[in-house]
């Protein structure tokens, strides 16, 4: 007969601690490895790309799902068409010109595709107050309750995406790059070409005045050192013009 194995309640709750803390542990893992920290200040790097962070990170609200940002940002119609993907992550802080959020995507193509719903929407529905919106890098960029448009571009200017994309794929915009760096080069190399030229030129300029002048003074100091100048080349001239010195009698030969 084989006996039935029997466990003591404290045991069972202790294996039950054990599993969730295993479980929890794991979780914990997989958050954190999918949350960028700066090394330096400890907190997510998404906020480090706001404009004047170091005032606003006190203030910054950082932002993992769509529960998240409508608690901070409460219901607006354009988040219909901000969808939270694996490595989705936001930021939203307050500024003059009004509240920014900042909603980084982990691959180019998702950030692609959620520009276009995004600007679809914007198209189809105008909000009001209006919403101003860009893309960059890999961001999506909202500003609310804005005062103007010219404001808004100010404030987003002050975003840089500093991260290296790789896209997974082929790179549509390889092409348009190529030719705006063949471009970029072809203009840096004909305004080289031009200055140099321009640069020689000037240097042979003042080379040539440089070289003229110290002839002419050369030849100044040589004609001022003559006596008397004859263009008879030594030979006896009439002295027509005064400029022969008299020949003194005692030089002439004796008959």
């Amino acid at each position: 007969m084989i006996k039935p194995i029997s466990f003591s309640l404290p045991l069972f709750c202790c294996l039950i601690l054990i599993s969730s803390g295993s479980v929890y542990s794991q979780l914990e893992g997989k958050i954190a490895e999918g949350l960028e920290l700066s090394e330096d200040e400890g907190i997510p790097v998404i906020i480090k790309h706001l404009p004047d962070w170091e005032t606003k990170r006190n203030e910054a609200v950082f932002i993992r799902n769509e529960i998240e940002l409508l608690r901070a940002l409460g219901e607006k119609p354009v988040f219909s068409a901000v969808d939270f993907i694996a490595d989705t992550e936001a930021v939203t802080a307050n500024y003059p010109e009004g509240t920014l959020l900042i909603v980084e995507y982990g691959t180019p193509q998702a950030s692609v595709d959620t520009d276009k719903n995004i600007k679809q929407l914007l198209a189809d529905s105008p909000q009001t107050p209006p919403v101003f919106y860009r893309r960059i890098g890999n961001y999506s960029v909202f500003l609310f309750d804005g005062k103007n448009e010219a404001a808004a571009n100010a404030l987003f200017n002050k975003i840089k995406y500093e991260k290296v994309v790789r896209w997974l794929s082929y790179d549509p915009f390889a092409q348009k790059r190529a030719e705006q760096v063949f471009i970029r080069e072809t203009r840096d190399l004909f305004i080289a070409t031009v200055l140099w030229i321009i640069l020689g030129l000037l240097i042979a300029m003042t080379l040539g005045v440089i070289s003229g002048l110290l002839f002419y003074q050369f030849r100044q100091r040589k004609r001022t050192g003559l006596d008397a100048f004859s263009d008879g080349g030594g030979l006896t001239r009439l002295n027509l013009d005064n400029l022969t010195p008299d020949i003194a009698p005692g030089n002439f030969l004796e008959d």
